[in-house]
C-alpha cells in the first residue's frame, strides 16, 4: 500500500500473501515486488525490480501482453489475464493477473494457476483420447467387419461349388482364419468398451434357454478341431436370466483356451449343473499345471503369461470372459494342479 507516497513494505498483507504483488511504472518497469515472487518464481527483488515486465514473459505470450499494456495505459483495468512467467530455474509458471491504473502507476497482483492449467491440459488430452477410442471402435465395428463379411460370403459360395480336396481344405482354412479375425475384433472392441465406459454391455433375457447355446459352441469347436475329444454333461434347469450371446462368447473363450493348452490326447470335460439357486458351468482339461504367477495374471488384459497365448499374445479372451461373468452378477474362477485345470463360471439364476 502507499503511505506518504511510498510503499509500505512492512504491511502484513504485503509480506504474507501467496499472491504476487507488484507495482509498474508508466514504462512497464517493476518498482516494487513482495516476497511471494521468490516462493513462486524463485526471484528476489533485485532480480525483478528495475526491469521491464516483458523480460519475464514467455515469448509466445508477449503479443497479447503488449496489447494488455496498451489497454491499461489507456485507463482500462486488466482482469484475470493469463500468461506464463519464467522461473529463476528457466521453467515457466502460469499466472492469472489483475491490474489497475492509478496516476502514473499500475498496481498488479497475480495468482499461480499452473496446477489448474496442467489439470485442464490433462482433461483435454483425456477427451481427445476418448474420441480417438470411439473412432477406433467404430472402425473395428464396421470398416473392418464389412470386408471380412464379404470375403466370408465369397468363401461360403465357393465351398458350395465343386472343389478339389486341396482347394476345399484351403478354403476351409481361410474361413477359419476369418472367423478367428472376427473373434479378435470382437475381443478388442469389448476391451475398448470396458476401458472407455466401464462395461462391455449385456442384453439380459428374462427366460433364456442355454443348452442350445452350449451345444452350438461345442459343435463349432469340434468342426475347427476335429481331433479334440469333448465330453458334455448337462444337468440343469434350462431357464435363467442372462445374455445368451455373451455367455456363448464366454464359453467359447474357455473352451478354446482348454483346447489350446490341454493335453491333445486327453478329453476336455464340460459340465453344466444347478447349485442351489445358481447355475454352474465348468470346463476341465488335462495337462501341465499353470504356474502360480500365470494364475495370478490370467484374467488381466495383454498379459504375456503362457496361459493366455491362445489369444495370439493379446490375452483378451479370459479378461473379457471375466467381465461378462461380473456383469451377470456372477464369478469366473480357475484352479490348476499337476493333473487338470478347471475354469468355473457361477451365475445367479435370477439377476434381480
Amino acid at each position: 500500500m502507499l503511505v506518504g507516497g511510498q510503499i509500505d513494505k512492512e504491511s502484513l498483507t504485503w509480506r504474507v500473501t501467496p499472491d504476487l504483488l507488484g507495482i509498474l511504472d508508466k514504462t512497464g518497469v517493476f518498482t516494487h515486488t513482495n516476497p511471494a515472487w521468490f516462493k513462486t518464481l524463485g526471484r528476489l527483488p533485485e532480480d525483478i525490480e528495475s526491469r521491464l515486465f516483458f523480460d519475464f514473459i514467455h515469448p509466445d505470450d508477449i503479443p497479447k501482453a503488449e496489447q494488455a499494456f496498451v489497454d491499461i495505459q489507456n485507463g482500462m483495468p486488466i482482469l484475470q489475464f493469463e500468461n506464463r512467467y519464467r522461473h529463476k530455474d528457466g521453467s515457466y509458471r502460469w499466472l492469472s493477473w489483475n491490474a489497475v491504473p492509478e496516476d502514473d502507476l499500475f498496481f498488479c497482483n497475480a495468482r499461480d494457476i499452473t496446477t489448474s492449467k496442467e489439470n485442464e491440459a490433462r482433461l483435454k488430452t483425456k477427451d481427445d483420447e476418448a474420441r480417438l477410442r470411439e473412432q477406433f471402435i467404430a472402425v473395428l465395428g464396421h470398416d473392418l467387419r464389412t470386408p471380412l463379411a464379404a470375403v466370408s460370403g465369397a468363401i461360403w459360395s465357393a465351398l458350395r461349388q465343386e472343389q478339389t480336396d486341396k482347394s476345399r481344405k484351403l478354403l476351409m482354412t481361410t474361413e477359419a482364419s476369418l472367423n478367428r479375425m472376427s473373434e479378435l475384433i470382437s475381443n478388442v472392441m469389448d476391451f475398448a468398451r470396458a476401458r472407455l465406459g466401464g462395461d462391455i454391455g449385456i442384453e439380459v433375457k428374462e427366460i433364456a434357454n442355454l443348452t442350445p447355446v452350449l451345444e452350438q459352441v461345442v459343435q463349432e469347436i469340434r468342426l475347427s478341431h476335429p481331433g479334440v475329444i469333448l465330453i458334455e454333461d448337462y444337468h440343469f434347469s434350462d431357464q435363467l436370466e442372462c445374455d445368451t450371446d455373451r455367455i456363448g462368447q464366454l464359453f467359447s473363450n474357455l473352451l478354446s483356451n482348454a483346447v489350446f493348452h490341454g493335453d491333445q490326447y486327453e478329453p476336455i470335460r464340460i459340465r453344466a449343473y444347478d447349485d442351489g439357486q445358481d447355475f454352474v458351468l465348468t470346463v476341465t482339461n488335462f495337462g501341465k499345471q499353470i504356474p502360480a504367477p500365470a494364475q495370478e495374471k490370467m484374467f488381466e488384459p495383454f498379459s504375456r503369461a503362457e496361459v493366455q497365448k491362445s489369444q495370439n499374445g493379446l490375452g483378451l479372451g479370459l479378461f473379457i470372459a471375466k467381465q461378462i461373468a461380473l456383469e451377470h452378477g456372477g464369478t469366473l474362477t480357475a484352479s490348476s494342479d499337476e493333473i487338470e485345470t478347471t475354469f468355473s463360471l457361477t451365475l445367479p439364476r435370477r439377476m434381480h
